[in-house]
């Protein structure tokens, strides 16, 4: 048996924020009433948790595939797979289940047709009206997309191994996010500007679909091509911890100046924003990332409470905005900070209970099934317990 790869503290921190900001952003939307004015203009940011998720995603995955090819070998695309379905599906049909049989359960009135969230392609094919049911799963659809589309594409790369070639490729599919972007804003968006559909539109066109959303994990992908093939760039990174982390803000807060006022219908879109303000978050986000995974930067230190925050992240993604709507019914008189605790811990409570009788164990038998397989088994980094 493998020995585990090292626990990043760091990744942790950096999951942790992102769920966090992610419950955030919808308790702001949904039950703002409950929020203190003093945190508003944070939760206002919570969106970006997903796009952290998405850096994450991409550095975790293109580093369990790019090691075995570094080493001279190649990773089995099955064995890939089935690790992913191991990983991911059976605490998201739970929950999906409970949607299709439970009405309590669900959060809005309409639903898109249960196909669309069993295939994964609720982002690319549903409409966008305000009361969606699971509508979060979009992002979910978006790494399965990434899941199942990247290891190909590596394989087809590393068949002729190139650096220009791998800079080259993640460079056409940021132009090509551009591109997409560009596009839906003048043919589409544009013309809605004043109109009540425009925020419908935006999200169908430019913010749900995986076409248009990959730079973060294009980010997390440049960040383990580094790492893997150029070890002395990355010795170079890991010692400037500090200056990534400030760089990192620095970044992320361009990007949220970029996007702040050029969204709503009644004033029409930014053209820098639309086409730019993704890739600079995604470029941001990875520098965190690298600070995180540092040798000396603040973030690779170990945070209280995070790596559980961190084991629970992805039952806690799939439920939280459920727990909203649970909360509200069983719990409709309470006071606003009574309330927000009664929410929070329900969320966990919810989360633990999916991880203890769901995740955790076929979780374990994908690990039997991986300590008792074939010897080219793609080992998984257990070093931060991502979703992805």
């Amino acid at each position: 048996m493998q020995k585990a790869a090292p626990r990043y503290h760091g990744l942790d921190t950096l999951r942790s924020v992102a769920i966090l900001a992610v419950i955030g952003y919808h308790l702001l939307a949904f039950h703002g009433d409950t929020v203190p004015d003093w945190a508003v203009p944070m939760l206002r940011l919570g969106w970006m948790g997903v796009d952290l998720f998405f850096v994450l995603s991409g550095y975790l995955i293109a580093s369990q595939l790019l090691r075995r090819y570094a080493a001279g070998s190649r990773p089995g695309l099955w064995e890939f797979y089935r690790n992913r379905l191991y990983r991911v599906l059976p605490a998201f049909f739970v929950v999906l289940g409970l949607y299709l049989v439970a009405p309590w359960f669900r959060e809005a009135a309409t639903s898109a047709p249960a196909w669309q969230y069993a295939t994964f392609t609720f982002n690319l094919l549903a409409e966008h009206p305000a009361g969606k049911n699971f509508s979060h799963a979009w992002s979910l659809c978006v790494e399965e997309h990434f899941y199942l589309l990247f290891p190909l594409i590596v394989w087809a790369a590393m068949r002729r191994p190139s650096s220009r070639r791998g800079v080259a490729l993640i460079a056409a599919f940021v132009l090509a996010g551009l591109a997409v972007r560009g596009w839906v804003l003048f043919h589409v968006l544009r013309p809605l500007a004043d109109q009540d559909g425009f925020g419908n539109a935006f999200m169908r066109h430019i913010y749900y679909p995986t076409y248009s959303r990959l730079d973060g994990l294009l980010a997390g992908v440049s960040l383990a091509m580094v790492r893997t093939f150029r070890p002395e760039w990355w010795s170079l990174m890991a010692r400037r911890g500090h200056m990534l982390l400030l760089l990192g803000v620095a970044i992320t807060g361009g990007a949220v100046l970029l996007f702040d006022g050029h969204f709503p219908a009644e004033t029409g879109t930014s053209v820098v924003s639309v086409l730019f303000g993704f890739p600079l978050v995604a470029l941001g986000l990875a520098c965190l990332v690298a600070s995180a995974l540092s040798t000396n930067g603040w973030l690779r230190l170990r945070v209280p409470g995070a790596q559980i925050c961190a084991t629970l992240a992805y039952c806690l993604y799939l439920t939280q905005k459920q727990m909203l709507h649970l909360t509200d019914a069983w719990f409709p008189r309470l006071g606003s900070v009574l309330w927000l605790v009664v929410y929070m811990t329900l969320c966990f409570a919810v989360a633990g209970v999916l991880h203890l009788c769901v995740e955790r164990p076929f979780l374990k038998l994908r690990d039997r099934r991986r300590n008792l397989g074939a010897a080219s088994d793609i080992k998984v980094d257990t070093s931060v317990p991502l979703n992805s």
